[in-house]
């Protein structure tokens, strides 16, 4: 590995000289001769510095973001060798989607801990295309996105169906309805949606284009926590996955409304570089995953 990319990469995280030190058990000198070696390389100044704040430069901002692809490919190569040699282990990183990385990859997660306890996942959760993006630049070894997306880079793999209804609190005026719910009642309706490029707010709009209606109003947020609170609390409705609202509606606080033409269907898909290589941990955790699932 080339220690003054794992250097200058420690360095802007930390925004710090001495905790990048710190972090790599090194003098501050000596992480300062890393930093002019590799600026002397690239023939730029890598880092604005002061007493107050390390910050990148134009040409660091570029230097670290290839920094972090070389970094993540050499990782991917050693781990590949390294199970050649040894039963699966080291590092894993994984990245999902809000809706299946906070309510179904932690079970996945557990049982994988129990079988392979020597892999050491770290978990990263964004919206569908912050994770496949992440993929393509080999910041993570292996995604779960929601919906449609397609890369020449990446291998897509659909590996489980999602059912997604539209959800409002047991008091709001849809859900004491007695006639059935219309078009013209939810275009009526206040909707809490996620932000553009989430899997969810996809499958939100396709709901819109195939009931005929563009909502009276509209609120984003950027979180499926905020979201439920917010219909809870009455401020509107929303589409989220069965798996988002399995506990609240155990416990009464939201129910779904039944409604013509729903639950909406999309699909959980696999995303990983579309190379013939894949380390024994993250082969091991697909086959978990899959596993899991079919057992759900």
């Amino acid at each position: 590995m080339d220690q003054s990319l794992l250097v200058f990469v420690t360095v802007a995280d930390k925004e710090n000289f001495s905790r990048a030190a710190e972090e790599l058990h090194m003098s501050q000198p000596a992480v300062s001769q890393y930093i002019q070696a590799l600026e002397r390389t690239i023939g730029a100044r890598l880092f604005e510095r002061s007493n107050k704040f390390v910050r990148l430069t134009k040409a660091g901002e570029i230097t670290y973001h290839h920094a972090k692809e070389i970094l993540g490919l050499y990782t991917r190569m050693q781990c590949l060798v390294d199970d050649l040699m040894h039963k699966a282990s080291g590092e894993l990183s994984i990245g999902a989607s809000y809706t299946y990385g906070e309510y179904v990859l932690p079970r996945i997660i557990a049982s994988m801990q129990q079988r392979y306890p020597l892999i050491n996942p770290t978990i990263t959760i964004g919206n569908s295309r912050e994770i496949a993006e992440a993929v393509i630049h080999n910041q993570l070894d292996v995604g779960v996105i929601e919906g449609d997306f397609a890369h020449e880079k990446l291998t897509i793999d659909p590996f489980a169906t999602d059912r997604m209804y539209v959800i409002a609190a047991p008091h709001h005026p849809l859900a004491r309805k007695d006639e059935p719910i219309t078009a013209a009642d939810l275009e009526q309706a206040t909707w809490i949606v996620r932000e553009r490029g989430s899997g969810t707010r996809e499958t939100t709009e396709k709901l819109f284009a195939r009931l005929e209606f563009t909502p009276a109003k509209i609120m984003e947020f950027g979180s499926t926590q905020i979201i439920k609170e917010s219909v809870e609390a009455g401020l509107g409705i929303t589409l989220l996955s069965e798996w988002v609202v399995r506990k609240e509606r155990t416990l009464g606080s939201l129910t779904m409304l039944e409604i013509e033409g729903l639950p909406m269907i999309r699909q959980f898909s696999l995303v990983t570089q579309a190379m013939p290589f894949q380390t024994k941990a993250m082969e091991l955790f697909i086959a978990v995953l899959r596993e899991e699932m079919e057992l759900t």
